[in-house]
């Protein structure tokens, strides 16, 4: 079972990621997916969160309306379109799958101006 992230980087204020995980070795196609991010010091939290089926279900308060999940099943590729992103986004963010039954190594994202 492997997720590897990637997309990470460094963006001023008010710039845009689009984060990629690259699912293997399990049937993606069957697993809800979820983004979580964990900044320094904090707890790790659910970001965003789609089912099987590729319905959005949950986004934190904070990154509604900015932050959009999607997935390609076909692809075996999970997303986390990022916009409008502030300092308080800054994190490692890693893609579950499951009830995080398998989760990836993370991709850091660093807003600052």
């Amino acid at each position: 079972v492997q997720l590897v992230e990637s997309g990470g980087g460094l963006v001023q204020p008010g710039g845009s990621l689009r984060l990629s995980c690259a699912a293997s070795g399990f049937s993606f196609s069957s697993y809800h997916m979820s983004w979580y991010r964990q900044a320094p010091g904090k707890e790790r939290e659910l970001v965003a969160y789609i089912t099987n089926s590729d319905r959005p279900t949950y986004y934190l308060d904070s990154v509604r309306g900015r932050f959009t999940i999607s997935r390609d099943n076909a692809k075996n590729m999970l997303y986390l379109q990022m916009n409008g992103l502030k300092p308080d986004d800054t994190a490692v963010y890693l893609c579950a799958a499951g009830l995080a039954d398998y989760w990836g190594q993370g991709t850091q994202v660093t807003v600052s101006s």
